[in-house]
């Protein structure tokens, strides 16, 4: 790959991440705000037969369950107003940008030299080049993501100041230290499960979209052919995020300030005694509603840009 190819595929995915994190950002305040453990659980009674006696009264047992996805966007504007539904956004745009940029470059670097090691073009290749992306691009990026879910997580009226990029940035160094910035970064690593399954999927669809193309003769893509990469790269990104979702809440807990969770098991067995399992898909379907149409803008964008530019 010459340079210009590798500032193209900068290029492509600096423009596609930011385009994404721009539209979908309410989705995922809500998101996170749905993973951590500050959620306010509303108690709920549930009418239960009384076994001790054959034809005992019946008995209301007290649940508590996690309120839903439009329940939080309503206190979100109720408590904190419209600006809160894109908290975090100033460090999203500076990391998006950046991290899809280093993501699509590292990419597209491991996928030419894994095609020389394996079987060309094969899943092995996409999956071994996804895995290495992503390492390379949850390392480098950890800390932007930190401060952006502290600031997501930061539940203030409508009133009260609220701490801008920088000074999250500051409180989290002054408090943690250098190595505050990287937590959570151990439940990144366990997402690239969630990244290598995404494009292994999405590579499968796309070649198979393409052998039709050229079954069919067409030499230049069409609109038709961009808008089946986009549910291509929605569908992919569905099936990826319900298989490892669990990682983003432990994620999502190990990032937040002076809780009790300390390491990714830990965090996992303290999730699953106190809240249950079902609490590892606390926020899923803000998630997918969010990466849904964020994913498709993304991948859709890169590939344009990469389409135009590279004709190819």
């Amino acid at each position: 790959m010459s340079q210009s190819d590798t500032l193209l595929h900068l290029f492509a995915g600096g423009c596609g991440g930011t385009v994404g994190a721009i539209v979908t950002c309410p989705l995922e305040v809500i998101k996170t705000r749905l993973q951590s453990s500050g959620l306010t659980l509303r108690q709920v009674y549930i009418p239960q037969v009384n076994l001790n006696t054959i034809n005992g009264p019946g008995v209301v047992r007290p649940t508590r369950v996690a309120p839903g996805l439009f329940q939080v966007l309503k206190m979100i504007l109720e408590k904190e107003g419209p600006r809160s539904l894109f908290r975090g956004l100033g460090p999203n745009l500076i990391g998006v940008a950046p991290s899809r940029a280093i993501y699509f470059a590292a990419y597209s670097k491991a996928k030419e030299h894994c095609n020389t090691v394996f079987v060309p073009h094969s899943n092995l290749v996409h999956m071994c080049s996804a895995g290495f992306a992503s390492f390379i691009t949850n390392t480098l990026m950890n800390p932007i993501w930190l401060v952006k879910t502290r600031m997501q997580l930061e539940s203030r009226k409508r009133s009260e100041k609220v701490m801008n990029a920088f000074q999250c940035a500051k409180h989290v160094y002054r408090a943690e230290g250098f190595k505050g910035f990287y937590r959570g970064l151990t439940a990144s690593y366990a997402g690239i499960s969630e990244t290598m399954i995404h494009f292994v999927t999405y590579e499968a669809i796309k070649k198979h979209l393409e052998k039709s193309r050229f079954n069919s003769r067409e030499t230049d893509k069409t609109a038709s052919d961009f808008l089946g990469l986009m549910l291509a790269a929605g569908f992919s990104k569905t099936c990826a995020s319900c298989a490892a979702y669990p990682h983003e809440v432990i994620r999502t807990r190990l990032r937040e300030e002076g809780t009790k969770y300390k390491t990714f098991l830990q965090t996992a067995r303290v999730v699953a005694m106190e809240e249950g399992y079902s609490a590892f898909y606390r926020g899923l379907q803000a998630q997918l509603i969010r990466q849904i149409p964020n994913t498709a803008i993304m991948m859709t964008t890169y590939e344009v840009i990469i389409y135009v530019f590279g004709h190819h």
